[in-house]
């Protein structure tokens, strides 16, 4: 496996991982929270590869999220 497609696994793990620790936190659908996640500007500095920060935990990464697109939780649903 050359190193393209291993940082290719690697991203695509880290976005399933903040997407579950999103809806589990947020107790939202995982559609909800793979929505939110693709509209925020973190989706897009993770896959720009902006300042190294696709290699934060990605823990860190969803309370990232939380803190700066407070806009785009509000338009997620509870899961039922």
């Amino acid at each position: 496996m050359d190193e393209t497609a291993l940082e290719k696994v690697y991203h695509e793990n880290l976005e399933e991982r903040i997407i579950s620790c999103l809806a589990n936190q947020q107790r939202i659908t995982l559609e909800s929270a793979m929505d939110i996640y693709y509209r925020s500007k973190l989706a897009n500095k993770i896959h720009q590869g902006t300042e190294g920060i696709q290699y934060l935990d990605y823990q860190v990464l969803t309370k990232i999220l939380c803190e700066t697109e407070k806009d785009l939780l509000a338009s997620g649903e509870p899961a039922l």
